[in-house]
């Protein structure tokens, strides 16, 4: 799955760009969701949902064409990408992530310090700066996307060699390292739900793929070579 960041201040456009991008991404053939991080909580005031939430762990919900599921408690975007059928991440805010490329929306040039600019492939709109290549067309954003976007497994485990995800995330923007860098994306053993592949730190890979191997080897019919294994979840 690629991934793109849509980041900058209240009242910047922000959603308006997101949504513009996710139906530009469509009309080429492509399969985005949208992820929204919000200072505050969901607007769910005065709802059956709210008052649920109350009481329940989870709240799901179903109608005739959408579905929708809530939880009493922070969850880490990671951990939700495997819920998300789609080829192409786009998430508007959070601006503490880092382990993905990210699109400026400037109100006035001075913000860029405050919105990680080693992280950014461009800025989108009329406010620009000179350290960044600026975008001003939909239709040339959503190309750059498909062309650069990525997106790290978030996990910060330092095998990469570096102390988090942001730094190889600046190193990939500056062409001095690839997506094969990340030990977490390029493991020996490989698990996926729902088709996306989840991110394992070296160390969790190696315990899980070694109590495998020291079970299957008890086994009739063991002999070395690639395994596979396929559960349903």
């Amino acid at each position: 799955m690629q991934g793109i960041q849509i980041v900058g201040f209240k009242n910047s456009g922000k959603t308006t760009l997101a949504a513009e991008l996710a139906e530009e991404l469509g009309h080429m053939g492509r399969k985005p969701a949208f992820a929204k991080y919000s200072s505050h909580n969901l607007d769910k005031q005065d709802t059956d949902t709210e008052r649920l939430l109350k009481v329940c762990s989870a709240v799901a919900g179903m109608g005739p064409d959408q579905a929708g599921l809530f939880w009493s408690e922070f969850k880490h975007l990671n951990t939700l990408i495997p819920l998300m059928d789609a080829d192409l991440l786009i998430v508007e805010g959070g601006k503490q992530l880092g382990w993905m490329p990210r699109i400026l929306v400037l109100r006035e040039p001075s913000e860029v310090s405050e919105l990680r600019p080693d992280l950014a492939l461009a800025t989108y709109g009329p406010v620009t700066t000179p350290d960044l290549p600026a975008v001003t067309s939909v239709p040339d954003l959503a190309r750059l996307v498909l062309e650069r976007g990525f997106l790290l497994p978030g996990l910060d485990c330092g095998a990469c060699g570096l102390g988090d995800c942001a730094g190889l995330t600046q190193q990939i923007l500056a062409g001095e390292r690839t997506m094969e860098a990340c030990k977490s994306m390029n493991p020996a053993m490989e698990i996926t739900i729902n088709g996306q592949p989840m991110a394992l730190k070296p160390f969790v890979e190696y315990m899980i793929a070694g109590a495998l191997r020291g079970m299957l080897k008890e086994l009739k019919g063991w002999s070395p070579g690639p395994i596979d294994i396929h559960l349903e979840g």
